[in-house]
């Protein structure tokens, strides 16, 4: 993967995803060790973001900065040449010229396939849209692993926006390469999860149940990956108002949770999970944040060729 973009989760195997997680528990143990290190000394990452984003981009910054690298970033439209009416690929043929690497979230659906087209330097997918997000599907994926030590015979549940949810996509993509997951998808009518994955659990054999019914899933369940309803997506206010809070995690719920579950969320979180939850032990959606810190510094040393 030297060199290389990351854009998909499809573009990696089982062998692939393994070696990553591996990277990242290194990368954790050094950094609880040591603090920061010299790994991409001199190198310059771009983080370009024109979609609005807190944890994605603080945490890839981080990365590149506590593994000894630099970091130069535009956030918004406002702060580029794209409000000048600059292509995205123009932009790219532009700042790869500064830089070793660029991380992007752009909102439209394929903007990192186009970056990375048009750059002869690796570009990492941040999220596009409504499409994917693989750098947050491997640190959710990092963190199941790190709370239930593994993935076999465990029940996820994965509530809320599953239609837009990029997070959700990208994560039931890679979980496809192992086995044993049991899905629940719960998510109103106009949010539930696009046929095309459905039609890829289904080819792979994995079973899953789709319901609208919190009560379906949470008495069951492993994992509860929470999302929020994402108002941005919507065509309009009134759509939105439609739909959101359709689903409330709080404690009155939880008591029908097992004792083990965890429950995960990319966050923002938007009223979806009560703050009250926040002191159950089975709250995992801040561990979630510092876990990407430690699987972004495995990608950035991955592609730099510093692994």
């Amino acid at each position: 993967m030297v060199g290389k973009d990351i854009i998909s989760i499809d573009q990696f195997n089982r062998a692939d995803l393994d070696k990553i997680i591996a990277l990242a528990e290194k990368m954790e143990a050094g950094l609880k060790k040591d603090g920061c290190s010299n790994l991409l000394q001199y190198k310059i990452m771009a983080s370009l973001f024109y979609e609005p984003s807190t944890r994605t981009r603080f945490s890839f910054e981080a990365a590149m900065e506590r593994l000894g690298g630099m970091v130069i970033s535009t956030t918004g439209f406002t702060y580029s040449s794209i409000i000048k009416g600059e292509t995205l690929p123009d932009t790219i043929k532009t700042v790869e010229r500064y830089t070793d690497v660029i991380v992007i979230r752009h909102p439209e659906i394929g903007s990192a396939k186009i970056a990375a087209d048009s750059a002869k330097i690796p570009v990492i997918n941040a999220g596009d849209g409504a499409g994917e997000h693989p750098s947050q599907a491997l640190l959710d994926f990092y963190t199941i692993k790190k709370e239930k030590g593994g993935l076999d015979g465990l029940k996820i549940a994965m509530v809320g926006d599953l239609k837009y949810g990029r997070t959700i996509h990208s994560l039931i993509k890679l979980l496809v390469n192992y086995d044993g997951v049991q899905y629940y998808f719960i998510a109103p009518p106009e949010l539930k999860l696009p046929s095309e994955y459905t039609k890829l659990l289904d080819k792979h054999g994995v079973k899953y149940v789709e319901s609208e019914s919190l009560d379906d899933a949470i008495a069951d369940c492993d994992v509860f990956y929470m999302t929020r309803i994402q108002s941005e997506r919507f065509k309009s206010q009134a759509e939105y108002n439609k739909l959101k809070g359709c689903y409330i995690l709080n404690n009155k719920v939880l008591k029908k949770a097992k004792k083990d579950m965890i429950i995960m969320h990319p966050l923002p979180r938007v009223g979806e999970i009560a703050e009250e939850v926040d002191n159950d032990p089975r709250a995992k959606y801040f561990d979630e944040v510092e876990n990407g810190l430690y699987v972004r510094m495995a990608l950035l040393a991955i592609v730099l060729g510093k692994a």
